[in-house]
């Protein structure tokens, strides 16, 4: 998953973009209000953790103004206030869920899983290339003789080639499925991560390929 935290306490954020980043995920940090309004207006990410209390734009009216054009993206709220009223205020807006501060961190998670399963729908959750499975729920490649175990920034490689259907992907769209959108790492990670991925998904007859200047694509080689 792409995921967008906007918190402007950098050390909850920070300490929960370290877990999503371990778990594999792609991560943007955004600490302004003002600053995400803007920013999730053109972005990619699947899912959006969301402060309730930011500096210059609220996390309420971002949510707002993210509806109000449109945009169904699942949104976690985290807030420091626990009142019933508050939590209507946010789900009133357009919330999914709503996670009142302090939390578990294997809680938020959970939660962020359980958003993206409703979003999906339990018949798209499993998708399949060739003799392989990827569970998008657990995040799982199976293969003929059980579960591939890939790396997992290899993995979010494969997540994002599967995904796009046989569509190219530019080198730094694949860098912002794996890293989050404007991370400082040169372009050329990429191609070490696909030439590793290469290797792996060969015995399965799953290619990818590349094409200069446009990116590459996955595809099942059944020859």
């Amino acid at each position: 998953m792409h995921i967008v935290i906007v918190e402007d306490n950098k050390g909850v954020a920070n300490g929960i973009a370290y877990v999503l980043r371990d778990d594999g995920h792609a991560v943007d940090l955004i600490f302004d209000g003002a600053e995400a309004d803007q920013f999730l207006q053109g972005d990619g990410a699947d899912v959006i953790v969301l402060d309730v209390n930011l500096p210059n734009v609220s996390g309420v009216d971002i949510l707002k103004r993210m509806r109000a054009r449109g945009d169904t993206r699942p949104v976690l709220m985290l807030t420091a206030r626990t009142t019933l009223e508050d939590k209507i205020t946010g789900l009133d807006a357009g919330a999914d869920d709503y996670l009142a501060k302090p939390f578990d961190m294997a809680e938020l998670v959970a939660r962020l899983r359980a958003l993206m399963r409703r979003v999906r729908g339990a018949p798209a959750k499993i998708h399949d290339i060739g003799p392989l499975s990827f569970d998008l729920t657990a995040r799982h490649v199976n293969g003929p003789d059980g579960t591939i175990d890939l790396p997992r920034r290899e993995l979010a490689i494969f997540e994002a080639l599967l995904m796009a259907q046989s569509r190219m992907l530019s080198k730094q769209a694949l860098l912002d499925k794996v890293y989050g959108t404007g991370a400082e790492v040169e372009e050329q990670v990429v191609e070490v991560y696909i030439s590793r991925l290469r290797k792996r998904l060969r015995p399965f007859h799953v290619e990818i390929k590349v094409q200069r200047g446009l990116g590459y694509s996955m595809q099942h080689n059944k020859s």
